[in-house]
């Protein structure tokens, strides 16, 4: 049988979690999803993550929050946060970051699958090589399960693409995270492994990548601080729905996600 996820692009703030609250449900009925996995660095007041934050999601029915750069934003309850074995902030932080990089989550039928998070350098942090990390994870994640699905928090369309390749035939699916903006290249690569450089964002499209937009075209004239708002209107679900064989680890099918709420 095969182990169909359902993978949430970006959410970002109130408007996104309410979108999930409303739609999640009816998506995960309608493709027959097994596992909900949903990057949630943003999830709360936009930038971070905070402990009740990540109750809401889980009780919405997210299974597993994956993470990037703004994990960290919420300095206070990083502790906390990923002390909760569903939630991995990217592995190839160096030794000594808190929290995990990977997690099992097992499917109601029982069937394990792995989630490794990853983080890109190009335009980013100059952390440890991300495309070294994913092969040691990786290595070990497979003496549990063949069913290993990466999230890739990187800028960089072209990191993004190298990392699919890299990885084809090694995991059931990479999917990009963090530029917010959905791409339309899904597709099984030829090892058989799913790819989709970004899975967009859940959110507001009027909206600068999730923030306000004067406070956005403001910082980018001036070059100085701002306080960012997030917007409430035109929201949308964005993401991806991944179907992958049980028995070989191999996507069978890729679908991109665009709901407007």
């Amino acid at each position: 049988m095969p182990v169909k996820i359902l993978f949430i692009g970006d959410i970002v703030g109130k408007p996104g979690r309410q979108a999930l609250s409303r739609q999640l449900g009816r998506l995960v009925d309608f493709h027959m999803i097994d596992l909900v996995i949903a990057n949630g660095e943003n999830a709360s007041g936009g930038f971070g993550l905070t402990p009740d934050t990540a109750k809401e999601l889980f009780d919405l029915g997210i299974d597993g929050i994956t993470s990037g750069n703004h994990i960290w934003d919420k300095k206070e309850h990083i502790q906390t946060v990923l002390s909760d074995p569903r939630i991995i902030r990217p592995a190839n932080y160096p030794e000594g970051a808190p929290g995990c990089g990977s997690m099992l989550l097992l499917t109601p039928g029982g069937v394990e699958v792995g989630v490794l998070n990853l983080e890109g350098r190009v335009y980013m942090k100059n952390l440890d090589c991300p495309f070294r990390t994913a092969e040691k994870e990786i290595a070990l994640m497979k003496q549990k399960t063949v069913i290993i699905l990466v999230d890739f928090h990187a800028e960089a369309t072209s990191e993004k693409s190298a990392m699919g390749w890299y990885l084809d035939g090694n995991a059931s699916a990479l999917i990009g995270t963090h530029t917010h903006v959905q791409t339309a290249d899904e597709r099984i690569l030829p090892q058989g492994t799913a790819f989709m450089t970004d899975a967009g964002m859940t959110g507001s499209f009027d909206s600068v990548i999730g923030i306000g937009k004067d406070e956005a075209i403001r910082k980018f004239m001036t070059q100085l601080p701002a306080k960012f708002e997030i917007p409430k209107k035109d929201i949308h679900i964005n993401g991806a729905v991944i179907e992958i064989d049980e028995l070989s680890g191999k996507a069978l099918s890729i679908k991109r996600i665009a709901l407007s709420c």
